[in-house]
């Protein structure tokens, strides 16, 4: 309960919506077969979360919290998996803690109210890692295999899983109940020997009879994953957007890196150790560590992490349990969280606001004497997919078929010369585009778009709105008196 009344709090933004999510809301309201045409050619590791949008809207079409409410469901079953995993591992105050920190963490806050898929991914991979413990192969492998066709990236979660059955003694105190016991036993006093407190023998318990087992479930999850991630492979221009890892990305893994070793130095039941950490690091540590290749890493496409670190939150909780303890936990979370909390409900937390981008141009075109819009690069259309209405007052001087109409995201633009023609014949123009800085698009018609207007056309003035830059150009002495 607690995770869902933290995701439904100001779910609505404040009827605000990113780039990303103004993309699920327009193809999830696409036929099924126009979705299946759309993933031929981009988004392909999307399909089957579009497909699922699209039976939510067919079932409610409730506009904003019908796109994220499925998100918030997925953090709240997630938080639960956390709970009956730290539960087994460590006992029931620390598997209720361990849930109660899960919807705190502040990635797992703000992807629990985004119409994408990471929520989702990170519940199956929670629920997955609970039929690991227990051994339920056959539905591991189905659980796994649907995260990773949501997000190919949840793959990963199984190289984790995989440190976790293969580490020798840390791996083998989970999957049953005797590490709890011993570690239990130990706290009391009575379970001190040779192994130390809260050790299990690795022979009688554990991994050590089913590593065979993990290995054909991931086996079976990679054959399942290999034609779609074969395929994607084509649309890899989709990620080109993303940079190598920046030192504020290093440095934080770095500290989550720490904060693993301290825990690990803390004497807690030895499952939470041999599950939590490899969750905890090795997606990240293997994103960074490809991105120098090429490069891939965005936090949000490994959030599944996140259980890695309320897990062994929770256990250090428990075993520092007292009133005292309670109080102070509860007033450092609500003095650190609250303002993160506060500011993650703002239109200005996201990297963009499609609707106030819409807004600003519709205002822009609502003073006349404007000739067109022109989006530079051609991906910036996704800001009109929310309200469309904004921008048919201003033809689109480089579209030449529409996202839905050319079975894409962004629609097909028309040849360089003739985008080039269409400029030269306007003597206003809006153009929407990133902030300076930014990686320009290396594509021959963004080139022509840039050098016509730099050539005929003088900026008139521009407008910043989030992640956005709208700018009004005009032929020379023809600026507006004041720009809109």
């Amino acid at each position: 309960m607690a995770a869902l009344a933290v995701g439904l709090w100001g779910i609505r933004r404040d009827g605000t919506l990113w780039g990303d999510e103004a993309v699920t809301y327009e193809m999830a309201h696409r036929s099924v077969a126009g979705i299946w045409r759309t993933l031929g050619t981009v988004d392909a590791v999307h399909g089957l979360y579009y497909l699922l949008m699209h039976a939510v809207f067919a079932l409610h079409d409730g506009g904003l919290t019908t796109l994220r409410l499925p998100s918030v469901l997925a953090v709240s079953a997630a938080s639960a998996g956390v709970a009956l995993i730290g539960h087994r591992l460590a006992g029931p105050r620390a598997g209720l803690l361990a849930g109660l920190v899960m919807p705190l963490i502040p990635a797992v806050q703000r992807y629990a109210q985004e119409g994408r898929s990471y929520a989702l991914v990170c519940a199956l991979v929670v629920w997955a890692t609970w039929l690991l413990l227990t051994k339920r192969w056959v539905a591991y492998t189905a659980a796994m295999l649907t995260a990773c066709l949501l997000h190919e990236f949840a793959v990963l979660a199984v190289a984790a899983h995989g440190v976790t059955v293969f580490a020798g003694r840390a791996g083998g105190a989970i999957g049953t109940r005797a590490s709890v016991q011993a570690g239990d036993a130990g706290r009391a006093g009575g379970a001190v020997g040779a192994r130390g407190p809260g050790r299990a023998d690795p022979e009688r318990h554990g991994f050590a009879g089913s590593r065979r087992a993990f290995v054909w479930a991931a086996g079976c999850v990679v054959a399942g994953l290999a034609p779609l991630a074969v395929f994607s492979t084509s649309q890899s221009a989709q990620v080109e957007w993303i940079g190598r890892p920046g030192a504020g990305t290093l440095i934080g893994y770095a500290a989550l890196a720490a904060g693993a070793w301290v825990c690990a130095r803390i004497r807690l039941p030895p499952g939470v150790h041999a599950l939590a950490l490899p969750l905890l690091l090795v997606p990240a540590g293997v994103l960074l560590a490809a991105s120098y290749l090429h490069p891939l890493y965005v936090d949000r496409y490994v959030l599944f992490s996140s259980a890695g670190l309320a897990l062994p939150a929770g256990a250090v909780l428990d075993r520092c349990w007292s009133r005292t303890v309670a109080l102070a936990a509860v007033a450092a979370a609500l003095v650190a969280l609250l303002p993160v909390g506060l500011e993650l409900r703002t239109p200005q937390s996201r990297k963009n606001d499609v609707t106030a981008v819409s807004a600003a141009v519709e205002a822009t075109g609502r003073s006349g004497g404007f000739d067109g819009v022109l989006f530079t690069p051609a991906r910036r259309r996704a800001w009109t997919l929310w309200r469309p209405a904004d921008f048919r007052g201003l033809p689109d001087l480089s579209l030449a078929r529409a996202p839905r109409a050319s079975h894409t995201l962004f629609g097909t633009e028309l040849p360089p010369d003739r985008i080039r023609e269409r400029i030269i014949a306007a003597r206003r123009i809006v153009v929407v585009s990133d902030l300076p800085g930014q990686p320009l698009d290396a594509g021959v018609q963004e080139a022509v778009k840039r050098r016509t207007l730099r050539t005929y056309f003088v900026n008139c003035g521009s407008r910043k709105i989030t992640s956005a830059l709208i700018t009004v150009y005009a032929r020379a002495g023809g600026c507006p008196d004041r720009t809109p």
